[in-house]
Protein backbone atom coordinates (compact mmCIF):
# COMPACT_ATOMS: atom_id res chain seq x y z
CA UNK A 1 0.00 0.00 0.00
CA UNK A 2 2.74 2.43 1.04
CA UNK A 3 4.77 1.65 -2.27
CA UNK A 4 1.10 2.12 -3.97
CA UNK A 5 0.88 5.92 -2.61
CA UNK A 6 4.73 7.13 -3.46
CA UNK A 7 3.86 5.61 -6.92
CA UNK A 8 0.73 7.96 -7.24
CA UNK A 9 2.67 11.12 -6.12
CA UNK A 10 5.16 10.73 -8.54
CA UNK A 11 2.26 10.44 -11.22
CA UNK A 12 1.00 13.66 -9.83
CA UNK A 13 4.58 15.50 -9.73
CA UNK A 14 4.35 15.92 -13.84
CA UNK A 15 7.41 15.65 -16.26
CA UNK A 16 10.36 17.36 -17.22
CA UNK A 17 12.02 17.86 -20.49
CA UNK A 18 15.25 18.10 -20.69
CA UNK A 19 16.70 19.84 -24.06
CA UNK A 20 20.00 19.65 -23.25
CA UNK A 21 22.53 17.39 -21.33
CA UNK A 22 23.31 18.66 -17.63
CA UNK A 23 25.17 17.34 -15.15
CA UNK A 24 23.47 13.74 -14.14
CA UNK A 25 22.61 15.27 -10.26
CA UNK A 26 19.86 17.70 -11.77
CA UNK A 27 17.64 14.72 -13.25
CA UNK A 28 18.80 12.12 -10.91
CA UNK A 29 17.50 14.84 -8.06
CA UNK A 30 14.35 16.16 -9.62
CA UNK A 31 13.14 11.99 -9.92
CA UNK A 32 13.93 11.10 -6.34
CA UNK A 33 11.53 14.23 -5.49
CA UNK A 34 8.91 12.52 -8.06
CA UNK A 35 9.21 14.06 -11.38
CA UNK A 36 9.85 12.26 -14.28
CA UNK A 37 12.58 12.98 -16.32
CA UNK A 38 13.11 12.48 -20.71
CA UNK A 39 15.76 13.86 -22.37
CA UNK A 40 15.86 13.56 -26.64
CA UNK A 41 18.99 14.06 -27.72
CA UNK A 42 18.54 13.72 -31.14
CA UNK A 43 15.09 15.79 -31.19
CA UNK A 44 15.11 19.09 -32.59
CA UNK A 45 12.72 21.91 -32.66
CA UNK A 46 9.89 20.57 -34.82
CA UNK A 47 10.09 16.99 -33.28
CA UNK A 48 9.78 19.16 -29.65
CA UNK A 49 7.24 21.06 -31.17
CA UNK A 50 4.72 18.05 -31.31
CA UNK A 51 5.48 16.73 -27.50
CA UNK A 52 5.90 19.79 -25.58
CA UNK A 53 2.38 19.74 -24.12
CA UNK A 54 3.19 16.79 -21.97
CA UNK A 55 5.50 19.21 -20.10
CA UNK A 56 5.15 20.73 -16.70
CA UNK A 57 9.18 22.03 -16.91
CA UNK A 58 11.49 22.26 -19.42
CA UNK A 59 15.49 22.37 -18.31
CA UNK A 60 17.26 23.89 -21.54
CA UNK A 61 21.23 25.28 -22.03
CA UNK A 62 21.38 26.01 -25.66
CA UNK A 63 20.59 23.54 -28.19
CA UNK A 64 17.25 24.88 -28.98
CA UNK A 65 15.37 28.67 -28.80
CA UNK A 66 12.30 28.42 -26.50
CA UNK A 67 9.94 31.21 -28.72
CA UNK A 68 6.36 31.88 -28.61
CA UNK A 69 5.03 29.14 -30.92
CA UNK A 70 6.80 26.73 -28.13
CA UNK A 71 5.57 28.36 -25.62
CA UNK A 72 1.31 28.80 -26.89
CA UNK A 73 1.54 24.68 -27.37
CA UNK A 74 3.45 24.32 -23.94
CA UNK A 75 -0.09 24.14 -22.61
CA UNK A 76 1.01 22.50 -19.14
CA UNK A 77 4.15 23.97 -18.91
CA UNK A 78 5.04 26.01 -15.11
CA UNK A 79 8.65 26.72 -15.59
CA UNK A 80 11.27 26.92 -18.08
CA UNK A 81 14.93 26.78 -16.60
CA UNK A 82 18.63 27.41 -18.27
CA UNK A 83 21.50 26.09 -17.12
CA UNK A 84 23.32 28.97 -17.40
CA UNK A 85 22.85 32.59 -17.20
CA UNK A 86 21.74 34.69 -20.21
CA UNK A 87 18.05 34.01 -21.16
CA UNK A 88 18.44 35.68 -25.10
CA UNK A 89 17.75 32.39 -26.02
CA UNK A 90 14.55 32.20 -24.04
CA UNK A 91 11.15 34.52 -24.90
CA UNK A 92 10.61 35.36 -20.94
CA UNK A 93 8.41 37.92 -21.33
CA UNK A 94 5.69 35.77 -23.25
CA UNK A 95 6.67 32.93 -21.20
CA UNK A 96 5.88 35.16 -18.05
CA UNK A 97 2.31 36.42 -19.12
CA UNK A 98 1.12 32.93 -19.93
CA UNK A 99 2.10 32.58 -16.36
CA UNK A 100 5.21 30.55 -16.42
CA UNK A 101 8.35 31.11 -14.29
CA UNK A 102 11.67 31.56 -15.65
CA UNK A 103 14.69 30.79 -13.74
CA UNK A 104 18.36 31.07 -14.47
CA UNK A 105 21.37 29.92 -12.49
CA UNK A 106 23.86 32.83 -12.62
CA UNK A 107 25.52 32.23 -9.65
CA UNK A 108 26.43 28.75 -11.03
CA UNK A 109 29.44 29.64 -13.74
CA UNK A 110 30.61 33.18 -12.20
CA UNK A 111 33.79 31.62 -10.81
CA UNK A 112 34.51 29.97 -13.66
CA UNK A 113 33.92 33.19 -15.99
CA UNK A 114 35.85 35.41 -13.50
CA UNK A 115 38.92 32.93 -13.77
CA UNK A 116 38.45 32.63 -17.18
CA UNK A 117 39.24 36.56 -17.54
CA UNK A 118 42.31 36.61 -15.75
CA UNK A 119 43.46 33.72 -17.31
CA UNK A 120 43.13 35.42 -20.93
CA UNK A 121 44.43 38.94 -19.26
CA UNK A 122 47.38 37.17 -18.79
CA UNK A 123 48.26 35.15 -21.62
CA UNK A 124 47.52 38.24 -23.52
CA UNK A 125 49.45 40.36 -21.48
CA UNK A 126 52.25 37.96 -21.60
CA UNK A 127 51.81 36.73 -25.19
CA UNK A 128 52.19 33.01 -24.05
CA UNK A 129 49.90 32.20 -27.03
CA UNK A 130 52.20 32.68 -29.88
CA UNK A 131 55.49 32.34 -27.79
CA UNK A 132 53.94 28.82 -26.74
CA UNK A 133 53.97 28.16 -30.69
CA UNK A 134 57.62 30.04 -31.53
CA UNK A 135 59.50 27.72 -28.79
CA UNK A 136 57.89 24.86 -30.27
CA UNK A 137 59.15 25.70 -33.79
CA UNK A 138 62.76 26.34 -32.41
CA UNK A 139 62.15 30.17 -32.30
CA UNK A 140 63.79 31.14 -29.18
CA UNK A 141 62.70 35.41 -28.47
CA UNK A 142 62.81 37.36 -25.09
CA UNK A 143 63.45 40.58 -25.81
CA UNK A 144 60.74 41.14 -28.44
CA UNK A 145 58.45 39.19 -26.05
CA UNK A 146 58.70 41.10 -22.77
CA UNK A 147 55.53 41.35 -21.51
CA UNK A 148 53.62 43.42 -18.92
CA UNK A 149 52.32 43.13 -15.12
CA UNK A 150 49.01 43.92 -14.10
CA UNK A 151 50.57 45.04 -11.17
CA UNK A 152 49.75 49.06 -10.94
CA UNK A 153 47.05 48.97 -13.88
CA UNK A 154 43.46 50.01 -13.23
CA UNK A 155 40.92 47.57 -14.30
CA UNK A 156 37.50 49.03 -14.92
CA UNK A 157 34.35 46.53 -15.24
CA UNK A 158 31.48 47.25 -16.51
CA UNK A 159 28.29 45.21 -14.90
CA UNK A 160 28.82 44.32 -11.18
CA UNK A 161 26.42 41.46 -11.15
CA UNK A 162 27.22 37.63 -10.46
CA UNK A 163 30.44 37.53 -12.83
CA UNK A 164 31.39 40.87 -12.56
CA UNK A 165 31.86 40.52 -8.71
CA UNK A 166 33.54 37.22 -9.26
CA UNK A 167 36.18 39.18 -11.57
CA UNK A 168 37.15 41.59 -8.98
CA UNK A 169 37.81 39.04 -6.01
CA UNK A 170 39.73 36.75 -8.39
CA UNK A 171 42.13 39.81 -8.88
CA UNK A 172 42.99 40.26 -5.24
CA UNK A 173 47.10 39.95 -5.29
CA UNK A 174 47.52 41.45 -8.15
CA UNK A 175 47.96 44.67 -7.34
CA UNK A 176 45.82 46.43 -9.73
CA UNK A 177 43.13 48.99 -8.70
CA UNK A 178 39.71 47.48 -9.17
CA UNK A 179 37.03 50.21 -10.05
CA UNK A 180 33.33 49.03 -11.37
CA UNK A 181 30.45 50.88 -13.18
CA UNK A 182 26.62 49.55 -12.79
CA UNK A 183 24.08 51.42 -14.05
CA UNK A 184 21.72 49.86 -11.81
CA UNK A 185 23.33 48.81 -8.47
CA UNK A 186 24.60 50.99 -5.79
CA UNK A 187 26.51 50.69 -2.84
CA UNK A 188 28.72 47.66 -3.47
CA UNK A 189 32.31 49.14 -2.68
CA UNK A 190 34.11 46.19 -1.14
CA UNK A 191 37.67 45.23 -0.22
CA UNK A 192 37.86 43.59 -3.67
CA UNK A 193 36.04 46.66 -5.43
CA UNK A 194 35.59 50.59 -5.38
CA UNK A 195 32.22 51.78 -7.13
CA UNK A 196 32.21 54.41 -9.27
CA UNK A 197 31.00 56.15 -11.81
CA UNK A 198 31.30 56.39 -16.04
CA UNK A 199 33.35 59.47 -16.06
CA UNK A 200 35.86 58.16 -13.69
CA UNK A 201 36.20 54.78 -15.59
CA UNK A 202 36.82 56.51 -18.93
CA UNK A 203 39.47 58.66 -16.90
CA UNK A 204 41.29 55.73 -15.48
CA UNK A 205 40.37 52.81 -16.84
CA UNK A 206 44.07 50.73 -18.88
CA UNK A 207 42.23 47.02 -18.60
CA UNK A 208 38.15 47.11 -19.50
CA UNK A 209 36.14 44.27 -18.61
CA UNK A 210 32.57 43.62 -19.68
CA UNK A 211 29.73 41.71 -17.24
CA UNK A 212 26.09 42.71 -18.93
CA UNK A 213 23.39 41.01 -19.93
CA UNK A 214 22.42 41.56 -23.63
CA UNK A 215 19.53 43.44 -24.08
CA UNK A 216 18.13 46.51 -25.97
CA UNK A 217 20.16 49.05 -23.96
CA UNK A 218 23.51 46.78 -23.90
CA UNK A 219 23.37 45.71 -28.01
CA UNK A 220 26.54 47.28 -29.98
CA UNK A 221 26.80 49.42 -26.57
CA UNK A 222 30.59 49.20 -26.68
CA UNK A 223 31.66 50.84 -30.46
CA UNK A 224 34.17 52.93 -31.47
CA UNK A 225 32.13 56.23 -29.97
CA UNK A 226 32.07 54.24 -26.45
CA UNK A 227 35.65 53.53 -27.00
CA UNK A 228 36.91 56.62 -28.12
CA UNK A 229 35.35 58.47 -24.54
CA UNK A 230 38.65 56.35 -22.67
CA UNK A 231 41.75 58.40 -22.10
CA UNK A 232 44.33 55.91 -22.04
CA UNK A 233 44.93 53.14 -24.73
CA UNK A 234 42.79 49.94 -23.31
CA UNK A 235 42.82 46.64 -23.37
CA UNK A 236 39.35 44.95 -23.54
CA UNK A 237 37.61 41.45 -22.24
CA UNK A 238 34.57 40.47 -23.07
CA UNK A 239 32.81 36.81 -21.38
CA UNK A 240 29.26 38.77 -21.61
CA UNK A 241 27.67 38.67 -24.51
CA UNK A 242 29.09 39.10 -28.48
CA UNK A 243 26.81 41.72 -29.55
CA UNK A 244 27.28 43.99 -26.40
CA UNK A 245 30.68 44.88 -28.87
CA UNK A 246 30.78 46.05 -31.93
CA UNK A 247 33.51 44.06 -33.72
CA UNK A 248 34.16 46.23 -36.88
CA UNK A 249 34.79 48.95 -34.62
CA UNK A 250 37.28 47.08 -32.12
CA UNK A 251 39.20 46.20 -35.18
CA UNK A 252 39.85 49.61 -36.48
CA UNK A 253 40.69 50.59 -33.06
CA UNK A 254 43.30 47.97 -32.89
CA UNK A 255 44.87 48.66 -35.90
CA UNK A 256 44.58 52.68 -34.78
CA UNK A 257 46.49 51.81 -31.62
CA UNK A 258 43.49 52.98 -29.45
CA UNK A 259 42.62 49.29 -28.18
CA UNK A 260 46.17 47.18 -26.83
CA UNK A 261 44.41 44.20 -27.38
CA UNK A 262 41.20 41.89 -26.68
CA UNK A 263 39.89 38.83 -24.83
CA UNK A 264 37.11 37.27 -26.62
CA UNK A 265 34.99 34.64 -25.56
CA UNK A 266 31.90 35.53 -27.35
CA UNK A 267 31.65 37.15 -30.94
CA UNK A 268 29.22 39.18 -32.17
CA UNK A 269 28.24 36.46 -34.47
CA UNK A 270 27.19 33.50 -32.76
CA UNK A 271 23.91 31.69 -33.39
CA UNK A 272 21.13 32.43 -30.79
CA UNK A 273 21.92 29.02 -29.70
CA UNK A 274 25.53 29.99 -28.52
CA UNK A 275 26.29 27.25 -30.52
CA UNK A 276 28.33 27.81 -33.72
CA UNK A 277 29.17 31.07 -35.84
CA UNK A 278 26.68 32.32 -38.47
CA UNK A 279 29.26 31.00 -40.69
CA UNK A 280 27.53 32.00 -43.59
CA UNK A 281 27.57 35.81 -42.82
CA UNK A 282 30.92 36.32 -41.18
CA UNK A 283 32.29 39.96 -42.86
CA UNK A 284 35.20 40.80 -43.86
CA UNK A 285 35.87 42.43 -40.03
CA UNK A 286 36.07 38.80 -38.56
CA UNK A 287 38.29 37.79 -40.99
CA UNK A 288 40.67 40.65 -39.64
CA UNK A 289 39.77 39.91 -36.04
CA UNK A 290 41.07 35.87 -36.53
CA UNK A 291 44.52 37.33 -37.70
CA UNK A 292 45.42 39.29 -35.24
CA UNK A 293 47.95 38.58 -32.37
CA UNK A 294 46.64 41.21 -30.12
CA UNK A 295 43.64 39.28 -29.62
CA UNK A 296 42.67 35.95 -28.09
CA UNK A 297 39.86 33.99 -28.97
CA UNK A 298 37.70 31.27 -27.11
CA UNK A 299 34.16 29.84 -28.43
CA UNK A 300 32.19 30.89 -25.57
CA UNK A 301 32.94 28.50 -23.27
CA UNK A 302 34.52 30.75 -19.85
CA UNK A 303 31.03 29.48 -18.03
CA UNK A 304 31.88 26.01 -18.92
CA UNK A 305 34.01 23.99 -16.75
CA UNK A 306 34.10 20.28 -14.56
CA UNK A 307 32.81 22.48 -11.51
CA UNK A 308 30.84 24.88 -12.84
CA UNK A 309 28.96 21.79 -14.53
CA UNK A 310 27.90 21.02 -10.89
CA UNK A 311 27.55 24.02 -9.74
CA UNK A 312 24.58 25.15 -12.50
CA UNK A 313 22.87 22.28 -12.12
CA UNK A 314 22.99 22.67 -7.98
CA UNK A 315 21.63 26.22 -8.24
CA UNK A 316 18.62 24.86 -11.08
CA UNK A 317 17.63 22.35 -8.67
CA UNK A 318 17.25 24.45 -5.37
CA UNK A 319 15.06 27.14 -7.84
CA UNK A 320 12.86 24.22 -9.00
CA UNK A 321 12.12 23.09 -5.45
CA UNK A 322 11.71 26.57 -4.38
CA UNK A 323 8.64 26.59 -6.90
CA UNK A 324 6.97 24.12 -4.43
CA UNK A 325 5.16 22.03 -7.74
Amino acid sequence: MVGKCNFCFKLKKGKILFIDSTHPSLPDELEKDGFQCDFFPDYGYDEILHFIDRYIGIVVRNRVGINQKLIEKATRLKFIARVGAGMENIDCEFAVEKGITCINAPEGNRDAVGEQAVGMLLNLFNHLLWVDQEVRNGIWRREENRGMELGGKTVGIIGYGNTGSAFARKLIGFDAEVIAYDKYKKNYSDEFVRETDLNELFEKTDVLSLHVPLTEETLFMVDASFISRFKKKIFIINTSRGKVLKTADLVNLIDSGKVSGACLDVLEYEGITFENLETADLPVAFSKLIKMDQVILSPHIAGLTQESNYKLAKVILEKIRALQL
